[in-house]
């Protein structure tokens, strides 16, 4: 799906809701609707208009280069407020605004823009309204998803050793990891990239510290990167040194669950249903109270996107969402673990993306 049919089943769909226009400011759903990178634009729809892409003089060359097919407007001022008062020139009554990303201020100076005997009733808040159909991506979109992942687990592979054995602190491995990436082409991480070694690892969000890397002890690292614009995303959990029982039986066990979590999707279940085949291993293991997050979410041209893969989710997995699946046990004061992979999903089952990094931890 290009940018063209884009824009037309995001019409349609605001059409259905009763909405004869969009006005379209968040960066992730300009970039999907027009192709356009840069940081300031929005976009206008108006059923029996063409799109047009506002920005400022910053992006002339940029904004016609990457919004080919699209008419682009260079004004002064705010991109929104442009756009804002393109729609009511072409007699539009009813247009939808993502309430989600747009702030207070914002709403009122577009609102003020409105001539006063139609502005009442003129915007209608629709939160996500873009990022909704940006769920299911086409089959360029997840060409560029597998592309990224790829490179992150390239990355990954290539400095395991250097994790099991080295002498670095999780901030200087991190560095390691961002540096490898820049050189493979990302544009750049995804998030700031986690790196949580011994104690620290049961903190499930344990940016990478000065903390030297465990002479023994699990070490979690949970990193991205961007490539064409659309993120990765993959967790990987090591032990360095020789394991007690103890940290195998549970380190298994969240294998176990995340193996379970990614086998139970397919096109048509919940994400409750998925959130619940992994807690139901732990439950049974007498650990899902270390469990303190929701399974996964969706991945894109933002790191986090819907779906919520969580617990008494009703949403239906779609054949073309990409989802993240990434069960996790903390146990403060001790140690903890996390695994995730990106699957896209399937009419039958999923394309696990970042199988390119072996998920069972190496011992030493």
């Amino acid at each position: 799906m290009r940018f063209a049919e884009r824009r037309k089943r995001a019409l349609a769909t605001a059409a259905f809701e009763g909405l004869d226009g969009l006005l379209v400011t968040h960066g992730a759903d300009v970039r999907w609707l027009s192709g356009f990178t840069g940081s300031s634009g929005a976009v206008a729809l108006r059923k029996g208009s063409p799109a047009v892409l506002f920005t400022d003089g910053r992006y002339t060359t940029q904004a016609k280069a990457e919004a080919a097919g699209m008419r682009v407007v260079i004004g002064k001022g705010s991109p929104g407020l442009l756009a804002t008062r393109w729609l009511t020139e072409r007699a539009a009554r009813k247009v939808g605004f993502d309430a989600a990303q747009t702030s207070v201020a914002e709403f009122e100076t577009f609102r003020k823009a409105v001539p006063a005997e139609v502005r009442r009733g003129f915007f209608v808040a629709k939160a996500e309204f873009v990022a909704k159909l940006r769920e299911v991506k086409d089959a360029d979109e997840i060409a560029k998803m597998r592309s990224a992942a790829a490179l992150g687990c390239k990355v990954f592979n290539e400095n395991l050793e250097a994790l099991l054995t080295g002498a670095e602190s999780e901030a200087e491995f991190a560095l390691r990891l961002e540096a490898a990436a820049k050189r493979g082409g990302a544009e750049a991480m995804s998030f700031d990239t986690i790196v949580a070694g011994g104690e620290r690892s049961a903190l499930p969000h344990g940016r990478a510290s000065a903390a030297k890397l465990p002479k023994r002890g699990f070490v979690t690292v949970d990193f991205g990167v961007v490539l064409d614009g659309y993120c990765s995303d993959m967790t990987r959990t090591v032990f360095r040194g020789k394991a007690s029982r103890r940290e195998r039986e549970v380190y298994d066990s969240v294998l176990e669950a995340q193996v379970a979590a990614v086998n139970a999707v397919r096109a048509g279940v919940t994400c409750g249903e998925i959130d619940e085949a992994a807690r139901s291993v732990l439950r049974k293991a007498k650990l899902d109270k270390w469990f303190t997050h929701s399974t996964g979410h969706g991945v894109g041209l933002e790191i986090h996107e819907g779906p919520r893969v969580a617990a008494h989710q009703k949403q239906q997995l779609v054949e073309g969402m990409v989802i993240t699946i990434e069960p996790g046990v903390y146990l403060p004061g001790e140690f903890g673990m996390r695994i995730e992979d990106t699957v896209v999903v399937n009419h039958d089952g999923c394309e696990v993306i970042t199988s390119g990094s072996p998920k069972v931890w190496t011992q030493r």
